[in-house]
């Protein structure tokens, strides 16, 4: 009789919380929602939240903003969602290399990923190797001899350490057995600076940061990181293309709300988000821009979280890439 009663009152339990979280989905949003971005203004991740933005904001019915609030390679913008209250106002614009990459380069962290809940992947980008055009390149296999002939002489820019621009370029160092000193930045923005400038000269980063001044002729775009041309750069061949089989490199951006936010709000979220996605001035804009619009659903965006988080934590170890 008892265990009868137990799993009645439990059956009621799950059937509020249920109701609860209709409700909860039903009424959601009654107030503006905040898209929290772990860099400065300027690159993929900016970009990226400030594309879906506006469309979003029209589905739903209430403003969203875009709050930047870069510093300490993601980690002040991660925590401050995974603190924030789980009802889905907060939200992360989260960067795959900060994403992944981060628990196996910081041994504490104030955040873990399940701290964060999977709501829409948004983006994703191949890289760009660009060089200030001081460099004496004008193809990859070039460049490539010019490293080998003066190890050390040229610097790269990253968005940090541990970032996508510094895994990669590694990683495509190791592969080349070439050698450039590394100088990492608090994101794109001030990194492109300084390239533009010829302070330092290599830049392998997403499109957006660098496809206007590769246009423009203020800088060379030596290759781009995947299977394909991107096509706000078609002059531009691919790794493959230009000799170097086998290197290929994407960021991604997705939303995380904190954990224990409703699923139906996150399943709303997810919905309205790829709605505003599917709008065809986002697309134009998108294009545009140089980003690559891929929306996938929670679970397809948390099976990519532990697929990458894996690799990236053989690559970093590998690498013995560290957290400054």
């Amino acid at each position: 009789m008892h265990t009868t009663r137990r799993r009645g009152l439990r059956a009621l339990a799950a059937i509020a919380a249920l109701s609860c979280g209709l409700a909860a989905a039903q009424g959601f949003p009654t107030k503006p929602i905040t898209l929290v971005v772990p860099n400065p203004p300027g690159g993929l991740v900016d970009g990226s939240a400030r594309l879906l933005s506006e469309p979003l904001g029209r589905v739903l019915g209430q403003s969203v903003v875009v709050d930047n609030k870069g510093g300490a390679s993601g980690n002040v913008a991660y925590a401050q969602v995974a603190r924030a209250p789980a009802d889905g106002y907060t939200l992360l614009t989260s960067y795959s290399a900060y994403h992944v990459g981060n628990p196996s380069l910081f041994p504490k962290m104030p955040w873990a990923q399940k701290d964060l809940a999977p709501v829409a992947l948004i983006t994703a980008a191949t890289n760009v190797i660009a060089v200030h055009p001081s460099v004496p390149a004008n193809n990859l296999q070039e460049f490539i001899a010019y490293l080998k002939k003066n190890p050390g002489r040229l610097s790269y820019a990253s968005q940090g350490n541990g970032s996508l621009s510094h895994v990669g370029t590694e990683m495509f160092k190791a592969q080349t057995g070439t050698s450039m000193v590394h100088i990492p930045y608090r994101g794109s923005g001030p990194a492109i600076l300084d390239v533009l400038s010829g302070q330092v000269q290599v830049f392998m980063t997403t499109p957006p940061s660098v496809m206007g001044h590769v246009q423009n002729g203020k800088l060379k775009g030596i290759a781009v990181t995947s299977g394909a041309r991107h096509p706000g750069l078609p002059q531009v061949p691919t790794t493959s293309e230009a000799g170097l089989k086998g290197f290929e490199l994407e960021a991604w951006v997705a939303i995380f709300a904190p954990a224990g936010t409703p699923p139906d709000v996150v399943n709303k979220l997810s919905a309205s988000i790829k709605q505003a996605l599917d709008m065809p001035e986002t697309r134009s804009r998108a294009a545009a821009a140089g980003i690559d619009l891929r929306y996938q659903p929670p679970a397809q965006l948390d099976a990519l979280v532990q697929r990458e988080t894996a690799f990236w934590a053989k690559t970093i170890q590998a690498a013995k890439i560290t957290a400054e």
